[in-house]
């Protein structure tokens, strides 16, 4: 797949990623606003590279993330599982590589629902004796 634009979903909570990956020079872009920008704690800018980290392909692409819902956390995990499934499309010679670091598993968790009679998923309302 030479020189073609791959596109791949990543999800994680209640965000979706959807990703456009080019040939280029390492721009990476977030809801259209430079990575640092968009992400300013280190540890989500590093979740979203470390697939390209993981293949040696950084620098190599440019990226394009359009990102909704949840929060940056979820986000950026849900760019990286995106960015991850872009890579595997682009060479079957990244599969083995993606799949070691865990980058293709989709984290399945989500936020458990509110149960009536109670606070919360599991908080129940505060008990008096008297």
């Amino acid at each position: 797949m030479a020189d073609e634009m791959i596109r791949a979903t990543g999800r994680r909570k209640t965000s979706v990623a959807r990703v456009r990956m080019l040939r280029g020079t390492g721009v990476v872009k977030v809801n259209a606003k430079e990575l640092d920008i968009y992400f300013p704690v280190e540890r989500h800018r590093a979740a979203v590279l470390a697939p390209l980290k993981a293949t040696k392909t950084l620098g190599k692409y440019d990226i394009t993330a359009d990102v909704t819902g949840g929060g940056p956390l979820g986000q950026a995990e849900a760019v990286m599982l995106a960015v991850a499934r872009a890579l595997d499309k682009s060479g079957p010679e990244n599969d083995p590589l993606l799949r070691e670091g865990g980058f293709l598993t989709r984290d399945s968790r989500m936020k458990e629902r509110k149960k009536y009679g109670r606070k919360a998923a599991r908080r129940s309302f505060q008990f008096s004796k008297r």
